[in-house]
């Protein structure tokens, strides 16, 4: 665990709760590991700036994993780390969880995203799952559109808008 990232619980859902930003990711290709970056801009209806999966005609332009469920991982042995799993934004003491299709969640001063997929069905074993024999975006991860774009960074302030 990297020492800006305490181990908390998730904040149980709620319209006030907020958790924070701990790594912001991108790849140049899909199904691989994605690298932090710690800051990178999102342009709305398209996804991250310089992303293999930033693309306006698909309702998953970021994804977005808790720190919670990647230290679960660690738990059982696994030497991962945010962006790992491929996913954009990774979040800490906000329960995503609990979010369902449709809400809406602000981060920092401009973006919001709007949650739009709970999980997804891999169709052929990706990167990390050769890698570590098991991938937990098809149960865990959390797939959202842009609805308003600006720069999006590490320790910004998440929280539900809606």
């Amino acid at each position: 665990m990297n020492a800006h990232t305490p181990k908390r619980e998730p904040t149980p859902y709620a319209e006030s709760a907020e958790g924070q930003v701990v790594a912001v990711c991108i790849s140049k290709r899909k199904g691989t590991r994605k690298k932090n970056v710690g800051k990178g801009k999102v342009v709305e209806e398209f996804g991250f700036q310089c992303d293999a999966h930033a693309c306006s005609d698909t309702h998953r332009q970021v994804s977005l994993l808790a720190l919670e469920r990647i230290e679960e991982c660690r738990e059982k042995g696994f030497d991962v780390n945010p962006g790992d799993f491929a996913e954009n934004i990774t979040t800490e003491g906000f329960d995503l969880d609990s979010l369902p299709v449709g809400s809406r969640i602000a981060i920092g001063d401009d973006v919001v995203l709007e949650i739009t997929q709970r999980g997804k069905v891999c169709h052929n074993p990706c990167a990390i799952y050769h890698r570590m024999g098991k991938c937990i975006m098809p149960e865990r991860g959390i797939f959202a559109r842009i609805i308003a774009g600006g720069t999006l960074e590490v320790d910004q302030t998440i929280k539900v808008t809606t």
